[in-house]
Order: structure tokens, then C-alpha cells, then sequence
């Protein structure tokens, strides 16, 4: 099989650049969100309706990047 619909962009979640990708394969809709930098994948989600995939992707993104902890850098 062969994904279509098939779409990808880059959106900020609480000052976090993520990647979003967005696909079809069969009847079902996929959708996982990475970190930009390295791109290690956190958040996926999969189901029947392309807006209920990204919805919860987001918000396990949104849950998961609340929990990292940032630390001040200094120069």
C-alpha cells in the first residue's frame, strides 16, 4: 500500500519547533509529530478521521513538551 493525502509542516508548540506529518494509508489516517532538532519522533496518533488523528497527536505533543524541562544556558 501507499500513503496518500500525504502532508507535512512545521508548526511551534510552547516555543518548541515540531515537524508534523499527516497520511492515509488504507481507511486509516496516521499522524506523528517530531522534535526539529534532532527529529526524534514523540507523538503519534492513528484512526479513522484526519482532524481526530492531528488533535491528539497535538495534544500528546502539548502534554509531553510541558513535562521537559528547560535548563538556562549561559555564555
Amino acid at each position: 500500500m501507499k500513503a496518500e493525502e500525504y502532508s507535512e509542516r512545521n508548526e511551534t508548540i510552547d516555543t518548541w519547533p515540531v515537524h508534523i506529518v499527516t497520511y492515509r494509508i488504507g481507511d486509516m489516517y496516521y499522524c506523528t509529530i517530531d522534535n526539529v532538532d534532532p527529529g526524534a519522533r514523540f507523538a503519534r496518533a492513528e484512526g479513522d478521521a484526519r482532524e481526530d488523528v492531528e488533535r491528539v497527536a497535538l495534544e500528546k505533543a502539548k502534554k509531553y513538551l510541558g513535562q521537559t524541562r528547560k535548563f538556562p544556558t549561559s555564555t
